[in-house]
């Protein structure tokens, strides 16, 4: 993987939601919902972000596709900083650029026929003869097994698996060469899982596609994901190959979410995890490792800096005082 070349860059992501109060409705304070966040995606990978939920995961993929403006920054997709883009600029790299969403009936307009919705995009962003778009319409329905006798059915009358290929097809009709799956399979049966996610892989392949999937499903992650991101209110404590982080975690957020993996074999001798207390809010994160006031090994200065990602083994980094000695 490390001569593959780098797709998107994140640097010191930022992104902060206003919290109005008072008559006026002034702002009184900020939700740092996803709070200094770098990594990078290479050609052709996954990248998985696991976590809680609420901790950022999902504001996290918007943000970089700037369907949610950052506050801060930096994000370089394929050479370019999205930030620095017009409007119009960026609705030209969307085609590019896509979302697969983890409802597939709510992300589905209601209204519109199969077809009209894999037209939609392509009348976006090409113009393409009535020809053209039926052999594109054709080639993404074999792709991703639509039946093409339902392109004039509406989305209510398929099941949750079926709703979640054509959200996959209305995605990559584009051709893009990125995409971020949010929670894709979360909402579907654990048989029906197993196809979408494999299909997801035939396409990445077929396709030379990048991936920022995000989960809090850890055997589906691992099943997945070249590399791995675990986000903690906001912020990535610990990143590495996907099997190195599994197993060897090194940051105690880390272990207690892996100790929580059902067991395979009830005889097995595995020890749980179990964190004491709440998520602090985003809205007051702690000072310090946000991950302090929950921690077994706390120390001193665990409530005063912030721990600085290492690199403990190559490609595998942690932010964590227990390292940093």
């Amino acid at each position: 993987m490390s001569e593959q070349k780098v797709l998107f860059d994140v640097q010191h992501l930022q992104t902060y939601f206003p919290i109005l109060g008072g008559v006026v409705r002034k702002t009184v304070g900020y939700v740092h919902a996803v709070e200094d966040v770098s990594f990078q995606i290479r050609e052709k990978e996954t990248f998985s972000l696991v976590g809680e939920s609420g901790c950022g995961k999902s504001t996290t993929g918007r943000t970089i596709l700037r369907l949610i403006e950052p506050t801060n920054g930096k994000i370089i997709f394929d050479g370019q900083d999205l930030c620095q883009l017009d409007k119009e600029s960026m609705r030209k790299m969307r085609r590019n650029m896509q979302l697969v969403f983890q409802d597939p009936y709510s992300s589905l307009n209601p209204r519109m026929t199969v077809r009209k919705l894999l037209e939609e995009p392509l009348d976006t962003h090409f113009q393409l003869t009535p020809a053209e778009t039926e052999e594109q319409i054709k080639w993404i329905t074999e792709a991703v097994g639509i039946n093409p006798e339902h392109l004039e059915r509406y989305p209510h009358q398929f099941s949750g698996g079926q709703r979640q290929r054509i959200s996959i097809a209305r995605a990559l009709i584009t051709k893009p060469k990125f995409v971020v799956a949010d929670e894709p399979v979360s909402a579907l049966d654990v048989s029906i899982q197993a196809q979408i996610l494999n299909l997801l892989m035939d396409l990445q392949k077929n396709m030379e596609l990048s991936y920022l999937f995000i989960s809090h499903d850890l055997n589906v992650v691992r099943h997945i994901s070249n590399r791995v991101g675990v986000m903690y209110l906001g912020r990535i404590v610990e990143m590495g190959n996907t099997e190195d982080v599994y197993q060897k975690p090194m940051h105690p957020y880390t272990q207690a979410l892996l100790s929580a993996i059902p067991k395979r074999d009830p005889l097995e001798d595995k020890k749980r995890i179990r964190l004491e207390g709440d998520v602090p809010s985003p809205a007051n994160p702690p000072k310090g490792c946000s991950f302090h006031d929950r921690c077994e090994h706390c120390m001193g200065i665990c409530s005063e800096q912030v721990p600085e990602a290492r690199e403990m083994e190559p490609g595998h980094f942690v932010a964590c005082h227990l390292f940093n000695k």
